[in-house]
């Protein structure tokens, strides 16, 4: 608590500092369409907080991207398991997770498009963005199980569901939680970036791609703002239940 207090005058001071920065460079370019500044985007900000349709976009896209998601760690747990006690398959695993992390995403969005209807794209990169980042922490986690542990609760004849709860479980929710920090940021951002491409109706890449085509830059300014404030919250929230979840399952 002492540590977050004496880090909350540094936090506004550099908030106002950029906001200063911001506004003279605003007005030093001297053009809206080239570099609105903060009051330009509060201007175009507050019209989109009261328009209905805003909240239609942010739960279109939220609704895709937290099932890419929510499908990413359900796969991730199941494959990092099987890798974990099986050589072959950790084989198979790896090289899938190295080919999904090296290609770039514009070049998935368009492969996919070929494949799949727009309006699921933003599901399918968030997961495979999510995929590889939650696997390997997870992977890497039971990997680091205490041998000694493991050897005692074998010895003991522990069962395999209290052995997976006090064993591997304590092992694992480190790992999870740097993954989970991770890869909603990523998801958020590169599910928007396939909505921006692909253009599915109603979602927040469309609204961000009409501004860009209009030349409604203080409007594009504003959704990014809103994008990086609900990538935040929802990386919060996700952090909070997970852990949670964690707390309850190994008390």
């Amino acid at each position: 608590m002492t540590s977050t207090r004496s880090d909350l005058p540094n936090t506004i001071f550099s908030i106002i500092f950029w906001l200063l920065l911001w506004t003279v460079l605003g007005k030093v370019v001297g053009e809206v369409l080239l570099l609105p500044t903060p009051i330009d985007v509060a201007r175009a900000f507050i019209p989109l907080l009261a328009d209905e349709s805003t909240y239609i976009s942010i739960s279109i896209t939220l609704f895709k991207i937290i099932s890419g998601l929510l499908l990413a760690f359900l796969c991730a747990f199941l494959s990092s398991f099987l890798s974990y006690v099986n050589k072959t398959f950790r084989a198979l695993s790896a090289s899938i997770t190295r080919i999904i992390r090296a290609t770039p995403v514009a070049s998935i969005v368009i492969l996919l498009l070929v494949w799949i209807e727009s309006r699921n794209l933003s599901v399918v990169i968030s997961f495979l963005m999510v995929f590889p980042i939650v696997h390997e922490n997870i992977l890497k986690g039971l990997d680091e199980t205490d041998d000694d542990l493991l050897e005692a609760a074998s010895s003991y004849h522990v069962s395999a569901i209290r052995k997976a709860r006090y064993v591997y479980l304590p092992s694992v929710i480190p790992y999870f939680e740097s993954a989970l920090s991770l890869s909603v940021g990523l998801s958020f951002k590169s599910g928007i970036a396939a909505e921006v491409i692909s253009l599915p109706s109603g979602s927040i890449g469309e609204r961000l791609y009409e501004a860009k085509v209009y030349l409604e830059t203080p409007e594009l300014f504003a959704w990014t703002i809103m994008i990086i404030a609900l990538s935040f919250l929802l990386e919060r929230c996700f952090l909070v239940l997970a852990g949670a979840i964690s707390g309850r399952i190994l008390k």
